[in-house]
């Protein structure tokens, strides 16, 4: 039977029905499946969407997502962040953005945060910052496409997609309903996240979505007296699974408390995370 892994109708798909359907169409030709793009909002004009994934949470892709925003802003690119998180944002507060957003007739306007970039985040439409958001998975997908189809993100180079860990309704909705031009998954020095990492890739693979590299976080803490690095989690395997999977290895970012004083105080922006300078060759040249 045909690989029905892009379907939106997976979990009741049969021999009979994958018939004609047009995942199975693509997925026979080894290409990405167009048919559940949404359109964007007739006011956004996006390049490039460049998703940030991990296969478990706690390992940082929301550090990393605003670190790759604030290297582009800062090379002269207009950047948005669409944080895909939904039931764990955390975008805005790492960028000292506040709601409630605001829009017109033509949808919602994002957030703009300080140094320019775009921020779109459920806690910008929430009355209350610290309110949960309890909703099944098949509203928090469609939530997702909104931001992407009613939100009005005018000029954008990159448009950096800040999605939830693990391989459920958020990625395959991003991956089915966005453009995505490729993927970045962070990960650990753990060796548990070899599978993990390969979870992601795989589902990438499945989808024809193209992985841009990994990124390593909590890589080392060096020691304040001496520099010695110090590898609290283990000895890295980073460089192992990348050439596993044929894929670069774009940053490996050490344990740093600067990192967490510039989210706290909502200024990510100033960080100039120089571990990802081999990312951001790579972004430009996509």
């Amino acid at each position: 039977m045909a690989d029905s892994s892009s379907c939106s109708s997976a979990s009741s798909c049969s021999r009979g029905s994958c018939e004609g359907c047009p995942s199975a169409a693509a997925a026979k030709k080894g290409v990405r499946n167009t048919a559940f793009l949404e359109a964007p909002n007739k006011n956004s004009n996006i390049k490039h969407v460049i998703g940030v994934v991990s296969g478990k949470g706690g390992v940082g892709k929301s550090l990393v997502t605003s670190s790759l925003a604030g290297i582009m802003a800062r090379a002269g690119y207009s950047v948005g962040v669409l944080d895909a998180d939904i039931t764990g944002p955390s975008i805005p507060k790492m960028f000292g953005v506040h709601g409630p957003a605001t829009g017109n007739d033509e949808g919602t306007f994002p957030e703009v945060a300080e140094d320019g970039t775009k921020i779109m985040s459920i806690n910008l439409m929430l009355d209350d910052e610290e309110s949960p958001v309890v909703w099944r998975g098949p509203v928090i997908a469609g939530v997702v496409k909104q931001f992407w189809t009613d939100v009005q993100w005018g000029d954008v180079d990159y448009l950096f997609v800040d999605m939830p860990p693990g391989t459920g309704d958020v990625p395959l909705t991003c991956f089915q309903s966005l453009p995505v031009d490729g993927i970045i998954i962070v990960t650990s020095p753990q060796e548990l996240v070899q599978m993990i990492v390969k979870k992601a890739y795989n589902m990438a693979e499945m989808m024809h979505i193209p992985v841009l590299g990994l990124v390593e976080n909590y890589s080392y803490i060096s020691c304040p007296d001496c520099g010695k690095k110090i590898e609290i989690f283990g000895e890295s395997h980073i460089d192992e699974v990348a050439a596993s999977l044929n894929v670069p290895v774009l940053g490996k970012m050490p344990m740093d408390r600067s990192f967490a004083t510039a989210a706290d105080a909502g200024r990510i922006y100033d960080l100039d995370n120089t571990y990802l300078s081999e990312a951001k060759l790579v972004l430009e040249k996509i």
